[in-house]
């Protein structure tokens, strides 16, 4: 993994990438945004990335030590599976990040963005030793597709990746025990709303266990939840579109 930043140039990293690459920057960019706006960001950690369009899984990942309301789209580090530098940047990449999201995008040709969070709620979830309950209509709609992977320490171990991949298999939703939740979607959209309705259950279970008491669906309801819940992903791009125009109205700047 190469751990050296190369220098920027004076051309544009716009003028640099095809245009295809140019669309999943801005939404990757988004994406980061959106995550500080729900409060969801924790410093400079945790990661999201996503694939490089018609390259060799290169991926694009946050620069080191950016909050993540400050990432554009020129910001954004482009990596290859074994983490050496692709463009010229001034930054360098997350050690841990690059473990995780190099493990997952090697593996899966599905994998257009993995989203990596430590929100108090879904890390409250994972260190409950029956995880994601299925009391919520959130928590039902994508509880079949949450794997769950054994706390390791911080990823720094490359070795991690073997069992990162074997665990979440073909799962798009992951519970990292006692560390946080990890989304896997075709695209951007894909994995924000994967990762916004885990993280909503996540939220809702520890306020129904704060309570003391709650109610379990009946199991024919759960089942009917969980099949309606299938196509939750046909609806990202519905719910995407209507997000950049809140960022847009906000401020645009991850755009540049």
């Amino acid at each position: 993994m190469s751990t050296v930043a190369l220098k920027k140039s004076g051309a544009s990293v716009r003028d640099q990438v095809s245009a295809e690459e140019w669309q999943v920057r801005v939404d990757l960019a988004a994406a980061y945004r959106l995550v500080a706006l729900h409060g969801w960001d924790d410093l400079i950690f945790t990661h999201i990335s996503a694939r490089v369009p018609n390259s060799d899984h290169h991926f694009l990942i946050n620069p080191y030590g950016y909050m993540f309301e400050e990432i554009t789209a020129s910001s954004l580090v482009k990596v290859d599976l074994a983490g050496n530098i692709l463009m010229e940047t001034d930054s360098y990449i997350n050690p841990a990040g690059y473990t995780i999201h190099s493990a997952i995008h090697g593996a899966r040709e599905d994998a257009g963005c993995v989203l990596h969070l430590h929100t108090d709620a879904g890390v409250g979830v994972s260190c409950h030793a029956e995880g994601l309950l299925p009391i919520t209509q959130n928590a039902l709609s994508v509880i079949e597709d949450v794997a769950y992977h054994a706390y390791e320490g911080i990823a720094l171990n490359l070795d991690e990746r073997e069992r990162l991949v074997a665990d979440i298999g073909t799962k798009n939703l992951m519970i990292l025990r006692n560390h946080g939740t990890l989304a896997v979607g075709q695209s951007v959209a894909e994995a924000w709303l994967r990762i916004f309705t885990l993280e909503r259950a996540c939220a809702q279970q520890v306020a129904a266990l704060a309570s003391g008491r709650y109610v379990t669906p009946p199991d024919s309801v759960q089942q009917t939840t969980k099949e309606q819940g299938r196509g939750l992903h046909a609806l990202a791009g519905l719910s995407w579109a209507p997000l950049l125009r809140k960022l847009d109205r906000i401020d645009p700047s991850f755009r540049n």
